[in-house]
């Protein structure tokens, strides 16, 4: 017997509208516990609107949404013990050091004494804010900052944290170790994550499955091979191959690879047209035939090829 399991967060039909401007138009959404779900889209596309209405904090105008089985509007208090938001711009009293900001925070949440003081030591240390504990929080650089937010999150142990464009304005290393604790939350402490964002690599990186959001709408949805398959259909897979070597010989080897329908030379790489993702034959054929292998990509692949061809399509529908 198959056992269905319920979605942690769920909406049908939401829908929000400002006057005559459509904000969230007939969402339904899906996201599974322990999942990564980057909400994917431009600026103005209704991310934050679609978030404020899983939190509890705009009403929406038509539709449903269920958040661990409740709904934010009927039971706000009880959605609020589930779910951690961390907002694009985090707020702290800057006169206060990072750990006294969350020696406050644990009290509103109704955490005290030792059991608070040995939970923020713990949160501090998860961020790697531990050696910057007693600082001002005036001082923490805009990374730092967002890092004290989540350690403010995780405070209360949420089943599902929240995140609106939590890497903006972050330099890349800071990106990258904030994209680091949200994969480790995920794989080490099974936390649900909505991930809203615009910034097309780090979503890639990290989300098990996106949703491409584009003018109040989700447009398409799935895992990036689902993304992939949907909008090329039955198109030609083309694998770009460089070699270090000079290979008169290597066109004609690679047409005999089975799949493969046709190569081109084009300039110091070679573009191999197949009939599925061949990657992983031709890369043991070439190296096989004692090749050094510089470069082997599969065209139209990543998250930006994908995002800007379902743009192009939507325009073409509009």
């Amino acid at each position: 017997m198959i056992t269905m399991v319920e979605p942690i967060i769920q909406t049908e039909n939401l829908t929000k509208k400002y006057g005559d401007f459509c904000a969230v138009n007939n969402l339904n959404l899906a996201i599974n516990k322990g999942e990564v779900f980057g909400l994917l889209g431009p600026n103005g596309a209704g991310k934050t609107t679609t978030i404020l209405m899983l939190l509890g904090l705009t009403e929406p105008t038509s539709g449903r949404v269920q958040v661990a089985g409740f709904d934010p509007i009927r039971n706000p208090l009880e959605v609020k013990r589930v779910v951690g938001f961390l907002p694009d711009r985090v707020g702290f009293y800057e006169d206060l050091t990072g750990r006294e900001n969350l020696l406050y925070s644990a009290e509103l949440n109704g955490l005290k004494g030792r059991k608070a003081k040995e939970k923020i030591e713990d949160v501090l240390e998860h961020v790697g804010l531990a050696h910057a504990a007693d600082k001002k929080a005036h001082t923490y650089s805009r990374g730092m900052t967002q890092r004290l937010g989540l350690a403010e999150v995780l405070l209360k142990d949420p089943e599902i944290i929240i995140m609106d464009e939590p890497t903006l304005g972050i330099d890349p290393e800071g990106a990258q170790e904030m994209l680091n604790m949200i994969q480790a939350l995920t794989k080490e402490h099974n936390k649900t994550i909505l991930l809203s964002s615009h910034l097309l690599y780090q979503v890639q990186q990290v989300c098990d499955r996106i949703g491409i959001f584009v003018k109040g709408q989700m447009i398409a949805e799935g895992p990036m091979e689902t993304l992939y398959q949907q909008l090329l259909g039955n198109e030609n897979h083309i694998v770009e191959l460089e070699i270090k070597e000079d290979a008169d010989d290597l066109a004609e080897f690679l047409r005999k690879i089975d799949g493969v329908t046709r190569v081109e030379k084009a300039k110091a790489y070679y573009l191999v047209h197949c009939n599925e993702d061949l990657r992983s034959a031709i890369a043991a054929a070439v190296c096989k035939r004692g090749y050094s292998l510089l470069h082997l990509h599969l065209r139209g692949y990543s998250l930006d090829d994908i995002y800007r061809r379902y743009f192009q399509h939507q325009e073409v529908s509009a």
